[in-house]
């Protein structure tokens, strides 16, 4: 009887969270095919009759000055720079974690300590240093994002690859594989499940990302990204097109969500085999 109970309990708690996460998308997504009026009116409606406005809201925020460049840049900016942490984090975690030194271990905890550093204590002298670097375009984000990024990613590559059994790399060594060759056609393979959560991680981060973006590249560089494009529907004196707001905001929204459903089974596996067994 108790059981029952308990499990009753433990669906209506799964029910009403799934509810809390799903509710704002849902919301967004309704709202989007509504009259720009209806959203301010009832904005929990379900957009019928008159209210119903199709993909008008879809055209007038990708009529909007830069939406499809921003589109781009940001496909650009977030692809590089996930590839970029994936590369380089994971071949410094090899390193970090077969070269046992007193220097490779200061170094690791500098990467781990720099997940705690919050990015407001970082944000000004960063944005000086780019500037003055000249790294205001997507390759200077890019790096950007690689060194914001690596503190995470090295941790979790760390953790997994320690749990990698050296009798494997050793045999790849007698067979005639250098440690670059060991790394690329050994450990790389099997870093598949921490690859995919590490690459899942930083690309909603990224293209997410409003702050760095806005503060290094500017609110009226060509290269702006789409959270930075989306203030745009904010005119003066707090008037909005809440319409094109929130159709911009699905468009936003979809292709992440498209590539976290399509590689979710790996996420509780990278994150166990990263963080736990490290």
């Amino acid at each position: 009887m108790h059981s029952k109970i308990g499990k009753v309990l433990s669906y209506i708690v799964l029910v009403f969270l799934t509810l809390v996460f799903i509710g704002p998308l849902l919301f967004i997504l309704s709202n989007s095919f509504k009259a720009k009026f209806e959203i301010s009116g009832d904005p929990f409606s379900v957009p019928m009759g008159d209210s119903f406005v199709g993909l008008e809201n879809y055209v007038s925020g990708l009529a909007l000055s830069g939406s499809f460049s921003a589109i781009f840049w940001s496909f650009v900016i977030t692809i590089c720079s996930v590839a970029g942490i994936v590369f380089f984090s994971s071949m410094t975690a090899y390193y970090l974690a077969r070269v046992k030194t007193w220097w490779t271990s200061a170094l690791y905890f500098i990467f781990v300590f720099s997940m705690v550093i919050p990015f407001q204590m970082v944000m000004f002298p960063t944005v000086k240093i780019a500037d003055s670097l000249g790294l205001a375009n997507p390759a200077g984000m890019v790096v950007l994002y690689l060194g914001f990024g690596s503190g995470l990613s090295v941790f979790m590559f760390v953790g997994f690859i320690k749990a990698i059994p050296l009798e494997i790399e050793e045999a790849a060594s007698i067979d005639g594989c250098n440690p670059l060759q060991t790394y690329f056609r050994i450990v790389l393979p099997m870093l598949k499940p921490t690859v995919i959560t590490v690459a899942i991680l930083n690309s909603m981060w990224v293209w997410n990302d409003y702050l760095l973006p806005y503060l290094v590249l500017g609110p009226s560089s060509k290269y702006r990204t789409i959270p930075i494009v989306v203030q745009f529907l904010v005119g003066s004196n707090g008037n909005r097109d809440m319409g094109a707001l929130m159709a911009m905001l699905v468009l936003a929204i979809v292709p992440i969500v498209i590539f976290y459903i399509a590689a979710q089974k790996y996420i509780i596996e990278g994150v166990a085999a990263g963080a736990v067994k490290g």
